[in-house]
Formats: C-alpha cells, structure tokens, sequence
C-alpha cells in the first residue's frame, strides 16, 4: 500500500442541529483513487468540502502528509477542486482560464504557456486556446475545468459528481479520461457521486456512505460481491435480499429450501440474510431446481434479459441471456459461492451506524 496521504480522524459536522457527519475516520492514500459514493444526504459532499477547508468540522481533525489544516483556508491546501458546475470565467479565453491560477502565483509567461499546452493535450484540446467557454460542449468545458485544476500540480484533486451534467456516452467517456489522466498525473483523486456504476467502474477504493456514516470500505469488487450489510447489498446493483436461517456452517435455510453455502461463523439456526446478486441466480427446468417458481415478469435489456420468479413466496430478480417466458415453470439454482450471508441488524439504528473498519 502507498504512503498515507490524508486522515480524516473523528469528524462531526452538523448543520441546524442535524447532524451530516458523525465520527467519521477515512485515510487516504497516495496516488489512490477513492470515491465517496452514497445517496442525497449521505454526508458525501460534506466530507468533500472538509477536505477542500470550504466547511470547518464541529469536531475532529484533517491531517494532510502528516500535518494538521484543519483550519487552513482553500488557497492554502495542496489541492484543487472540480464542481459539477465548471465555473469557467465566460469573459476569459480557455488559454486565460487555465493561467489564472498559475498568474496568481506568480508564474512566469514561459512557465504558464508550457503548461496551457500540457494541459490541454492531457485532456485532448489540444488548440482550443483562443476559444471561448461558451463556444464549447458541456464535455469540452468539463475538460477544461480538469485542466485549470491540473496545471496547479495539485498532490490532491477533489472532484464533486464532474460528470452529472453530462449525457451517458459523454460521461462514460469521460470516466475513461479520468482514469488516464490518474494514471498519468500520479495524483490522488477524491470523487463524490451518487452513480453505483461510475463508481464501480473508477475507483481504487470505495467509501459507501448512508446518514452521515461510512457502511463499507473496500474495492469495487470486494463492495459489489461482499456487501457487509443491506444497505450496501441494495446500494450497490441490484440485489435480492432475501431473510434465511442459518442452519449451521455452511448450510442456509432460504424461505424453506436448504442451500449449500461457503460461510462459516454465524452460528447455528440463526435469523440473518441472504444477498444473492440477479446474475447469479439460474433458471433451469423444474426437475433440476433446488427450489421451484413461475416467471411472472420478464423485460429484455439489449444485454441479457430481466425476469422476476415467484419462488418460496419471494419475488427472485434474475438477470440471464437464456429467455424464460412468462408463466413458465422455472427451477432455481445457485452456486453455493454466490450466497452472501449478512448479520441482521439487531435495531433500526443499527443499519445506519458504521461498520467497525
């Protein structure tokens, strides 16, 4: 693992009595991408602004390479932020966008222009130097925006859900760049978005956020096939959250059907759930299912199909290429790999608070 570049030790932040952020702990490391991903009201964007020094925490400390500035302003932190809003000086060409910070500090003209230029070959507007912002699509400004935020050679980017206002190609593009230039810059970047896809596909690192608490951190994998509770199960794709009992190790009673599993350590006939992604259920004839159901929907998505199984009294989501028509008998199978078994929250309370990292 790289060196340890900021920690977020014990924030509170709380905004007319209600509390955003309660306790919160997150290390970051070096050249790492991690996404702060979560639902409207999570906290996500709070922490963002903590890092940036735009909001002050109640409570806690924000060290950076081992210092604490906690309460230095923006202008003063090695780092650069990019809004969903660009915030591009429409009176200014891009060429002068980009130098504006670079003319703060004092840069030389040599300096600056050398920098335009890298600049805009890294984000691929290469000769937009005499445009004007608004002569440019919502991408190229995004691009632009990156490339003001760059050319200050920040050791830490923060970039607050960039690509919200993009059109899906556009923002799938964009997600690659991103990537690239992560790779290229060596720069760690810190990004907050609500969209489980786009976080699965850039991220180093996962923090799934609910009211204020971190739920899970881990990589994209480790977060979709391992959630540790519902809320992440739910979050992150789609799932089939199903309660079950476990018989003992190994072996899960699901809405009355005994499935093989892989886990051990719950116990024995003890209440928990079962998460079972749509992908790995599969359907096959009665005679050879564990359990048997009827399609009672069924939506072809261009990749695979969606069907709902009526099982056990559970409606079962399955994603699968093979097409089973609704009304079909349908037997359900499923790799004893692909059962994730998750405690019960033992009070409603509990299913926000954070789990012990």
């Amino acid at each position: 693992m790289s060196k340890e570049l900021i920690h977020l030790d014990s924030i509170s932040k709380s905004f007319d009595g209600q509390m955003i952020l309660d306790e919160l702990d997150l290390t970051i490391h070096e050249n790492e991408f991690v996404t702060l991903l979560g639902p409207s009201g999570c906290g996500k964007t709070t922490t963002l602004r903590i890092l940036g020094g735009f909001a002050t925490p109640d409570t806690g400390k924000v060290i950076f390479d081992g210092k604490d500035i906690t309460n230095v302003p923006p202008n003063k932190r090695p780092l650069n932020t990019v809004f969903q809003k660009y915030a591009l000086f429409t009176h200014m060409t891009i060429a002068e966008n980009i130098a504006f910070g670079l003319k703060i500090k004092k840069k030389s003209k040599q300096y600056i222009n050398d920098k335009i230029h890298y600049a805009l070959k890294l984000v691929n507007l290469d000769g937009y130097e005499n445009r004007m912002p608004d002569s440019l699509s919502g991408g190229q400004q995004q691009r632009i925006a990156i490339a003001r935020a760059i050319v200050n050679e920040p050791r830490l980017l923060l970039l607050d859900e960039p690509l919200g206002a993009l059109d899906l190609k556009l923002r799938q593009e964009m997600q690659y760049e991103l990537i690239r230039m992560k790779n290229e810059l060596g720069i760690t970047f810190v990004y907050v978005t609500h969209d489980q896809e786009e976080a699965l596909t850039m991220s180093d690192t996962i923090v799934v956020m609910n009211q204020g608490y971190i739920q899970q951190i881990g990589s994209p994998e480790a977060i979709y096939n391992e959630p540790e509770n519902a809320f992440v199960a739910d979050f992150i794709g789609d799932s089939n959250i199903i309660p079950a009992i476990m018989v003992e190790d190994k072996l899960v009673d699901i809405l009355g059907t005994r499935f093989a599993c892989v886990d051990t350590g719950f116990g024995r006939n003890k209440p928990v759930d079962v998460v079972i992604r749509p992908e790995d259920v599969e359907l096959v004839t009665p005679a050879d299912g564990m359990m048997q159901g009827v399609v009672t929907h069924l939506i072809f998505k261009g990749v695979h199909y969606e069907m709902e199984v009526l099982a056990g009294g559970f409606e079962w989501l399955v994603h699968s290429t093979a097409m089973w028509p609704v009304g079909q008998a349908v037997g359900i199978r499923v790799d004893p790999f692909n059962i994730q078994i998750m405690n019960k929250p033992e009070s409603e309370d509990e299913e926000a608070v954070a789990i012990d990292i």
